[in-house]
């Protein structure tokens, strides 16, 4: 007998293939048979699965849980959204190796890049390391929902290498990028799965220092990168400055590429001031395709766009001076005082500020949109934004603001995109999605954790992207199945997992896919020390398995943890 049968599930493999009705049977963790409806042998304990979907696990290369790694067991959101298996150290900031007079500097660079909130990390980080190896030997010896991956990223590399005149983007002399090359080598032997850089100018430190290795010369690059050469295995994955992919880092991608034999990853996204960009970049992606070159551009689901809240980072009211006196009132005093007429009177007066409010503010709320209670439209018409709905309804657009703010007890959200909605709709994400050199990536689960909340977007796939679509054509279900299992799964040499297949690991999600869903986000103060971060739940995974355990049971946890670092391509 079987461990456990999973009979008659409507069976989205991971390959692509079309679904069809299997049963599936697992023993040790592993897949052992998937056979015909009804053909498979008894099982020890059995789940009719007759109207729910199965597919492999979720596996979400691109999350920030390298201080979250710490202390949650549980890596949420990931671990709410069918995720079975994340990779961490993105965007070229970690936090190994680490030297002991440099973990506050880390912290401040986290926290600046990807908005993690530094009393928690200060508060949560256990620091039982100083090299990258010692990092993953603490990794080890811990259990978690869900298996995780690490990259070893630029920025504490530099940092630890070079100290001060790394932090400061100080060119490397040579004997740094040996001694660089030589830790990332090292890290790469001891399991780490990339290597992971930032060229862009949108990424700071909490002081505005950019970070370390932003300007790195292509003698670097390729310096360190040579140690991904030497191991044989490991991605090379970089934030770009988006206007010069095209240009100016084309060149060395495919000279890096070429040169060690390994993938390049680059992010890509569309800005509202070159909304046209990504075709230059899929078409040179086409052409190193064509040349044997290993470069894939990772996309995201969804608009990446702000939500601001009164319990947020910031809400447009914070650019008007008749708001700070409020400011820093409990939320029920706040909303209480909005409600005031002497307050709301206040508001609509646009303030002597030289205009900054106007900016800020009024010129923008064509692209700003309030958040419903149920499921939040990521891809909203133009008639329904702020400025829309004022105008047609005569209604004062501080009124509709402060209106949506209030809501919900004061839980109101504003949406504002800023990548990726350049065109009034998600037609960028749908062309990228269906390129072959792209992969499913961005969703930045474990950061932004007070103005973004896009660690829910392997669940809003197959949501908003094979079933609800309003606006314009969706994509099979097949495929976006694939593009976030076995897709991204060999993106990382995880071959052992991302597909339903015999010997395969057992990493399952069980969907009642006609109702999956998931609310708004709400902010949570459940970070160390009481630290806030927007979160967002799923309804509908009636069963999650990793390794064969089941993990979740109708959206909620069943305490156990099978989850382990996972060391290096399998």
């Amino acid at each position: 007998m079987s461990d456990l049968v999973i009979r008659n599930a409507n069976l989205v493999d991971g390959s692509g293939a079309a679904a069809r009705h299997a049963d599936v049977s697992i023993d040790d963790g592993s897949i052992t048979a998937v056979d015909g409806p009804g053909a498979a042998s008894p099982g020890r304990r059995e789940i009719d699965a007759d109207g729910l979907l199965l597919t492999p696990g979720w596996v979400d290369v691109h999350t920030h849980y390298d201080a979250q790694a710490s202390w949650d067991p549980y890596l949420t959101p990931s671990s709410w959204h069918g995720v079975t298996s994340a990779v961490m150290g993105n965007c070229g900031v970690g936090f190994a190796p680490a030297a002991p007079d440099r973990h506050e500097w880390l912290i401040e660079l986290m926290e600046g890049v990807e908005d993690i909130p530094g009393s928690a990390m200060t508060e949560g980080i256990t620091w039982d390391w100083e090299s990258f190896e010692e990092f993953l030997d603490a990794l080890d010896a811990r259990h978690y929902a869900l298996d995780l991956g690490a990259q070893i990223a630029h920025g504490p590399v530099r940092g630890y290498v070079m100290g001060d005149r790394g932090a400061a983007n100080e060119a490397a002399t040579a004997a740094d990028i040996a001694a660089m090359s030589a830790i990332v080598e090292s890290g790469l032997r001891a399991g780490a799965l990339g290597f992971s850089t930032s060229r862009t100018p949108l990424h700071k430190s909490l002081s505005g220092d950019l970070v370390p290795g932003t300007h790195a010369g292509a003698d670097e690059l390729m310096g360190i990168a040579d140690a991904l050469g030497r191991v044989g295995h490991g991605v090379f994955q970089f934030a770009p400055d988006h206007a010069e992919v095209p240009t100016s880092e084309m060149p060395w991608m495919r000279e890096l590429a070429r040169r060690t034999g390994r993938t390049v990853s680059v992010n890509l996204n569309q800005p509202n001031g070159a909304p046209d960009l990504w075709r230059d970049v899929l078409g040179l992606l086409d052409e190193a395709r064509a040349d044997g070159l290993d470069i894939v551009a990772q996309v995201a689901g969804r608009v990446v766009g702000l939500l601001m809240c009164l319990e947020g980072s910031f809400n447009p009211l914070d650019f008007h001076p008749a708001y700070g006196p409020y400011s820093a009132l409990p939320l029920a005093e706040r909303v209480q005082a909005l409600q005031q007429s002497e307050l709301r009177d206040a508001l609509r007066a646009e303030p002597d500020d030289g205009g900054l409010f106007r900016t800020v503010v009024l010129d923008s709320i064509d692209s700003w949109w309030a958040v419903d209670d149920g499921d939040i439209d990521y891809e909203p018409e133009a008639e329904d934004s702020i400025a829309a709905v004022a105008q047609r309804t005569g209604t004062h657009p501080i009124d509709l603001i402060v209106d949506q703010l209030c809501a919900h007890d004061g839980h109101g959200m504003i949406l504002t995109p800023f990548f990726n909605y350049a065109y009034g709709d998600l037609s960028f994400q749908y062309e990228a999605h269906r390129h072959p050199s792209t992969r499913m990536g961005l969703a930045d689960a474990g950061a932004h954790c007070r103005v973004i909340c896009d660690g829910g977007t392997p669940t809003f796939m197959l949501t908003h992207w094979t079933r609800d679509r309003r606006r314009g054509p969706l994509l099979p279900l097949e495929h976006v199945v694939h593009r976030q299992t076995r897709q991204t799964a060999e993106l990382y040499g995880l071959r052992d997992r991302g597909l339903v297949a015999p010997g395969m690991r057992a990493d399952l999600n069980l969907i009642d896919y006609d109702r999956l869903t998931f609310g708004p986000p709400r902010m949570a103060y459940d970070l160390p020390g009481g630290a806030r971060r927007l979160v967002q739940k799923a309804d509908g995974y009636v069963a999650t398995f990793v390794n064969g355990v089941q993990t979740v049971e109708h959206d909620e946890f069943t305490g156990e943890l099978p989850g382990r670092l996972i060391r290096g391509p399998r």
